[in-house]
């Protein structure tokens, strides 16, 4: 039975787009629709798949977009505003009284537009904070922590989580930055991982797999995914310069982004023996992908604690692997590797840490770490998520000041 008011998903990344982001909100949306009316306004042109409509499904309604590489910062901005502008105006148009809209922090400026739309319209609104801005820019080295543009967009942040019903954060170390802005209340912040799309179960290693049969190597060190301004390419390939003499050892690199373009710059420039290039890998070979090697490397600038959490580490647990994460041990991800013994904790910007690592893993044979790996996986499932979102949806539409008595 569907409740009178209806739910409207702001975001920019949505299928027929195969980013992570868009697979995320898709699913949300889609569970959402199980019991209510619900509106998407997305940013990705193209036709949905079939599995995104009909009966049942939410309604999709197309905001003008022009994505520009992320390389093209100002073109980027230019058209991320673009976006977030006309979003605020679609709002104004869908939402009514009693409504609640979802937002996700992509682009960055997208949750400023909903936050004010929503308290125009009388509507409640809650934001998924992947990242928090403009903390992930000062972190990447874009914006320094005192400049005019860091100050102007905290004051900002301010008054939207003034504004904003409900915060989701997807990591426990995001409540403390969270807490220091003057809007923001312990009460209105909700915890909600993400989730592992791969079902959890160990992957065994095997030399006919498409992806490490053509590597003589014993012991493959794998990287996967978008490495953005929050990662830090340099120290990946560094450990991989101080590990070019071990020949049981070899990194195989799969992804996308200007991090990876980064890579690919620096093995021109050097040629190391032991570095190999896929091309992005399709989500249909994902699973063999993420099976081949035996260790997975997230590598984190330093400051990440509370500022961006890896949706890919839930898949590489999924498929039994250790990790080695760079990063402060505080982070999210960190401290499921600490408490779980899931693998290993680097300091950024410390290659020959990295590479110890490495070693150690290579000489490791600790069948109990895959147990480990498939065992945390189960406890980031995709249902335990969809109910989370359904239920917070809930309090909001039948009792929007909860937030304020929690």
């Amino acid at each position: 039975m569907q409740s009178s008011g209806k739910i409207v998903v702001a975001s920019q990344h949505y299928p027929p787009d195969t980013s992570t982001t868009a697979s995320i909100m898709a699913e949300i949306a889609c569970r959402l629709a199980q019991d209510h009316d619900v509106v998407v306004l997305s940013g990705s042109p193209g036709a949905l798949p079939a599995s995104q409509t009909g009966p049942g499904k939410p309604r999709v309604v197309m905001v003008r977009n022009r994505m520009a590489g992320k390389a093209a910062l100002l073109r980027r901005g230019l058209s991320e505003l673009l976006f977030a502008g006309r979003t605020f105006l679609a709002l104004i148009r869908q939402l009514r009284r009693g409504d609640v809209v979802l937002t996700v922090t992509a682009p960055f400026m997208l949750p400023y537009a909903v936050a004010a739309a929503a308290r125009l319209k009388g509507a409640r609104s809650a934001l998924i904070m992947h990242d928090l801005f403009p903390d992930v820019l000062v972190m990447a080295g874009l914006l320094k922590p005192g400049s005019f543009v860091t100050r102007t967009m905290r004051a900002a942040n301010s008054l939207m989580f003034r504004a904003l019903n409900a915060v989701i954060t997807i990591g426990r170390d995001a409540e403390r930055p969270l807490l220091s802005y003057s809007g923001m209340r312990r009460n209105k912040i909700r915890f909600i991982p993400n989730w592992a799309t791969l079902v959890p179960g160990p992957r065994p290693l095997t030399r006919d797999n498409p992806f490490r049969k053509a590597l003589a190597a014993r012991f493959i060190v794998g990287l996967s995914g978008n490495l953005g301004f929050t990662h830090d390419p340099e120290i990946v390939f560094e450990a991989a310069r101080l590990l070019k003499d071990e020949t049981d050892i070899h990194f195989l690199l799969s992804g996308w982004g200007i991090g990876f373009e980064r890579l690919k710059q620096l093995q021109t420039e050097a040629g190391l023996p032991n570095v190999s290039f896929v091309a992005r890998v399709a989500d249909l070979e994902l699973e063999a992908f993420l099976a081949s090697a035996n260790l997975w490397i997230i590598p984190y600038r330093k400051d990440v604690a509370g500022v961006s959490v890896p949706s890919r580490f839930y898949n590489l647990l999924a498929v039994g692997r250790p990790v080695v994460l760079v990063s402060e041990p505080e982070a999210e991800a960190a401290l499921t590797v600490a408490e779980s013994g899931l693998g290993w904790v680097v300091t950024p910007g410390r290659a020959d840490q990295l590479a110890e690592a490495i070693r150690a893993a290579c000489r490791s044979d600790d069948d109990a770490m895959t147990e480990r790996a498939v065992k945390a996986a189960a406890r980031f499932d995709r249902t335990v998520a969809m109910n989370a979102y359904a239920g917070l949806i809930e309090e909001l539409l039948h009792n929007p000041d909860l937030a304020e008595q929690r």
